[in-house]
């Protein structure tokens, strides 16, 4: 068997000096002197027969070496973390985890999924932490890669290569506009006829930001037929977007799950569209080299469950 000479101390102080750039930074992350931070460092390197970091000035940024091993450090010392809560926690205890959500999911499913999760387990253990990030797709998946999260849940393509990418359920994407604008758009069309390309074209179109899983699902259907959106309002939310639709500010093409109470109370109306439904695939989105829990491993499986769960 050949002897290991790293020490999860090694990788520890080097992920901590990659996060925060200096020995100086990491030193108190540690609980370590300065100089002995530095060390640590120096003797890894030597270890590996590879430099880890560019120096520039009193700045240690990671080279191609450093950024190859800093995935796989963590991964290794998310696993010893995992053992010694093995060994000091009953396994049924709920672990912590962090839980990064595009908009649409976050705001509107994953509160089921949680409750779902956690059952009475929050009430039956004094220490119990999970952390929720909700953003746009893009910063999800580049906040799962990063090991900032755990686990992403997602509406949109995920374009980073470090992820695995897991088919989940689906959402229906719809046009949506307050009754009055409705009204116009549908008058003079038969009852359940499609709005006509050209006054959609002609509308004032609500757009989530780039980057968003609504926008990169709808833009490769709606920007083809409509030309391009002549007249547009851009938005970093759902609900802005539905507020600005009530007031009769212009048309949005929306999920469903985040239009349904909208739509039940009369404040908006779902178009007949002139093209076949819109429906977006959504994923989980993992680390190749994440360290599975059993906590993640529960949260997947309440994932899988849904929509029964929902």
């Amino acid at each position: 068997m050949d002897v290991l000479r790293l020490s999860l101390r090694q990788l520890q102080i080097f992920v901590a000096v990659a996060r925060t750039g200096s020995t100086t930074g990491a030193s108190d992350e540690v609980a370590l002197s300065q100089s002995a931070t530095s060390s640590a460092v120096n003797e890894l390197e030597r270890l590996l027969s590879l430099r880890l970091f560019d120096r520039v000035g009193k700045r240690l940024q990671l080279n191609d070496n450093g950024r190859a091993l800093l995935p796989r450090a963590q991964a290794l010392l998310d696993g010893a973390a995992a053992i010694e809560r093995m060994a000091h926690e009953d396994l049924d205890q709920a672990q912590s985890l962090r839980i990064g959500a595009s908009t649409t999911i976050g705001n509107h499913v994953l509160p089921r999924l949680l409750g779902r999760y956690l059952g009475q387990r929050h009430r039956q253990h004094p220490h119990w932490q999970s952390r929720v990030m909700i953003g746009n797709t893009a910063r999800v998946c580049q906040a799962v890669a990063a090991f900032e999260l755990d686990i992403g849940l997602i509406e949109g393509p995920c374009h980073e290569p470090a992820l695995e990418v897991s088919p989940w359920c689906q959402d229906e994407l719809l046009v949506l506009a307050c009754p009055q604008q409705a009204a116009r758009l549908l008058e003079d069309l038969g009852d359940g006829q499609a709005v006509p390309v050209e006054r959609l074209a002609q509308a004032v179109w609500l757009l989530r930001e780039t980057g968003s899983g609504t926008r990169e699902a709808a833009d490769p259907v709606l920007l083809p037929l409509l030309g391009g959106y002549r007249r547009s309002i851009e938005m970093g939310s759902s609900e802005a977007i539905m507020q600005a639709a009530a007031q009769g500010l212009g048309v949005a093409c929306l999920s469903r799950w985040a239009a349904a109470d909208a739509l039940d109370a009369g404040r908006l109306v779902a178009l007949p569209a002139p093209w076949p439904p819109l429906r977006r695939q959504c994923y989980r989105v993992l680390h190749r080299d994440k360290q599975i829990t059993p906590a993640l491993q529960r949260f997947w499986a309440t994932c899988s469950e849904y929509p029964a769960s929902a």
